[in-house]
């Protein structure tokens, strides 16, 4: 029985140590690179892409259409506010401005005539109604001789020659009373008739003066004026070319009106914008001068968002100052807007932030806070900590059972294997 409770004892003391032996190889096996925790400043900040613009850019377009006759500005050519730069062919203009003028000519003549035919038509009428008058007092007298006629006639004391002659004399005063009326009525529905012409006449002239305005404003638009001091940008015609102004008016030059002020125009990410606030500073580099850096301050943030295969960003205004004329317009700007910066702090690279034993059970026991790994006892150990700005590779340790030197793990850097005598590169040593 002793016996084998020794015998049992051996083998346990060997498997034990051949179990102590493999763990601590493979603990050998793990290597892991290290940094310092440091003391310094840091600055977190948002990328972005944009492109330059003047701050204020007019589109010139023309109005009316027509061939280009006269280019008087080309690319880069200073302007001034009412200055000449193009001139489109007046000669249809013109003609239309003429006959605008005779239409308007002839609707004015046609007043003159329906005031003189109002003029006469109310004579006639006053005419007609004396007739009127007249017809009734002859009536009203061969009234009065027919009544004592028939009383004489009816005594013998006429004939009957004398009677129907009375009759008569009544009976046609009677339809020159109605003929005097009918031709009173005729005039004065000539009259009202006369009037109405005479009031399309008045709009028939509103109208041909404002088509002869509308064909003088045509032939205004054929010279193009600039409507601001500053640069042409861009010209978009040729002399001899035709442009068509239908719905949408051609745009002929480009005019900046400022280049010593300029727009970064840029959008940010929605996961970045809350970040943004107008006055910020900002930084930007060009591709045209890699080496220098220039300056500008956030002056919009815009509310619309902009949303292109379903990822959402923001529209910001960046003002900046180009008094060197370096900058132009449609240059593609690399933006860092600073969101804040802190000086001597406590900071760890962004590694050792990611770093994770390869242990789950281990990580699975501490937990998934934010934390840093230092080695105690050559074993990686965790330490929770609290993190405040990050520059993009380094963040500031706000909280955290940590101090400057300390030595914190960035990552696990996997042993060189063995190998055997006279072996190659790639083919590992195996121990049997």
């Amino acid at each position: 029985m002793i016996k084998k409770i020794i015998v049992f004892l051996i083998i346990a003391a060997v498997l034990g140590g051949a179990w102590f032996f493999v763990i601590n190889k493979n603990t050998k096996d793990i290597k892991y690179r290290t940094v310092s925790a440091e003391r310094g400043d840091i600055q977190s900040s948002i990328s972005a892409t944009g492109s330059l613009n003047a701050v204020t850019t007019v589109l010139v377009g023309s109005q009316v259409s027509g061939m280009i006759r006269e280019l008087y500005a080309d690319f880069n050519s200073p302007v001034k506010n009412g200055q000449v730069i193009a001139l489109i062919d007046d000669a249809p203009f013109i003609a239309r401005v003429k006959q605008a003028e005779a239409n308007l000519e002839a609707a004015l003549a046609g007043i003159e005539n329906a005031k003189a035919n109002i003029a006469n038509l109310k004579a006639r009428r006053e005419a007609a109604r004396a007739d009127i008058d007249k017809a009734k007092l002859a009536v009203n007298d061969a009234k009065r001789n027919l009544d004592r006629i028939t009383g004489l006639w009816r005594e013998g004391l006429v004939s009957q020659k004398d009677m129907d002659n009375a009759q008569f004399t009544y009976d046609s005063q009677v339809t020159q009373v109605k003929s005097a009326e009918a031709n009173f009525d005729s005039v004065t529905a000539q009259l009202n008739a006369a009037e109405a012409q005479y009031k399309t006449s008045i709009a028939q002239s509103k109208q041909n003066q404002a088509s002869l305005e509308s064909a003088k404003l045509d032939m205004e638009h054929t010279r193009i004026i600039s409507p601001v001091n500053g640069i042409v940008v861009s010209r978009n015609v040729d002399v001899g070319q035709t442009v068509a102004s239908s719905f949408q008016t051609p745009t002929l030059f480009t005019i900046a009106k400022d280049l010593t002020k300029m727009q970064v125009n840029t959008n940010v990410d929605e996961a970045d914008i809350g970040n943004v606030f107008s006055g910020q500073d900002a930084v930007f580099t060009v591709d045209a001068y890699p080496d220098h850096t220039f300056k500008g301050k956030v002056s919009q943030i815009r509310n619309s968002p902009i949303i292109v295969q379903n990822v959402v960003t923001y529209n910001c205004l960046i003002d900046v100052d180009n008094t060197e004329l370096l900058l132009k317009p449609g240059m593609t700007a690399n933006v860092t807007l600073l969101v804040s910066h802190k000086e001597n702090v406590l900071k760890v690279p962004n590694a050792a932030l990611r770093f994770r034993p390869k242990d789950k059970e281990k990580m699975h026991k501490d937990g998934q806070g934010k934390k840093v790994w230092v080695l105690k006892n050559g074993k990686p150990a965790p330490i929770p900590v609290k993190t405040g700005i990050s520059d993009g590779n380094y963040t500031e340790i706000t909280e955290g059972d940590i101090k400057e030197g300390d030595e914190v793990i960035t990552e696990t850097v996997a042993k060189k294997p063995e190998y055997g005598k006279g072996g190659q590169p790639g083919i590992p040593r195996f121990i049997r």
